[in-house]
């Protein structure tokens, strides 16, 4: 009976898909990590039992066109906290979903090229119909780097997106994400609400 079921499941998920939740896996298995690692985490080993994902969604991996924004001005963007962070607008994917084009505007952190670490980071905050509900309220942030951007294209994967740090604990200077990146829509993948105790 055992036998059967393992058969059935690999007929049911293609071999592409499984390879796919696989990867998806380890990311995950690396983000949480970083809690761990990282000082200034806002969680400890013990919290990472709260964290909580949507079931792996590959509809949610968009290949986007990109196209950079040459003349961009720096401006100050907002956190939650009331402080602001210089960014610029680096470039605007527009991404097919489901028959409808949704655009994202991507950003760079003015700051951070100090270190030479993070030259290359860019920056997605978003929000969408999910948030306060099935995810923070906040919103929910997408990394990338400049070498994803290959001859104007660009994937997008949603099941990657995370809460900022803002979802688990006060004093972190989040940025809220800008209008522009407000979606009318449910993005029912990547990370959802912290299950824990938000600490003070």
């Amino acid at each position: 009976m055992k036998l059967k079921s393992l058969l059935l499941l690999f007929i049911v998920i293609p071999i592409g898909c499984q390879k796919y939740i696989k990867e998806l896996d380890s990311h995950r298995v690396k983000y949480k990590d970083g809690f761990i690692t990282d000082p200034r985490s806002p969680l400890k080993e013990q919290d990472l039992q709260n964290l909580d994902f949507f079931v792996a969604d590959k509809t949610w991996k968009l290949n986007c066109t990109c196209k950079a924004i040459t003349e961009a001005k720096p401006f100050e963007l907002p956190t939650y906290s009331g402080v602001t962070r210089t960014y610029i607008l680096h470039s605007i994917a527009t991404c097919p979903l489901k028959g409808i084009n949704i655009k994202l505007e991507i950003y760079k952190n003015l700051s951070q090229p100090i270190n030479p670490l993070y030259k290359n980071n860019l920056f997605l905050p978003f929000k969408d119909l999910t948030n306060g509900e099935a995810t923070y309220g906040g919103g929910r942030y997408i990394n990338l780097y400049t070498w994803d951007i290959v001859d104007e294209k660009l994937t997008i994967d949603f099941n990657k997106c995370y809460n900022p740090w803002c979802a688990y604990s006060d004093g972190f200077n989040c940025p809220v994400p800008p209008r522009a990146n407000h979606l009318e829509i449910s993005v029912e993948a990547g990370e959802k609400n912290f299950k824990g105790l938000r600490k003070g």
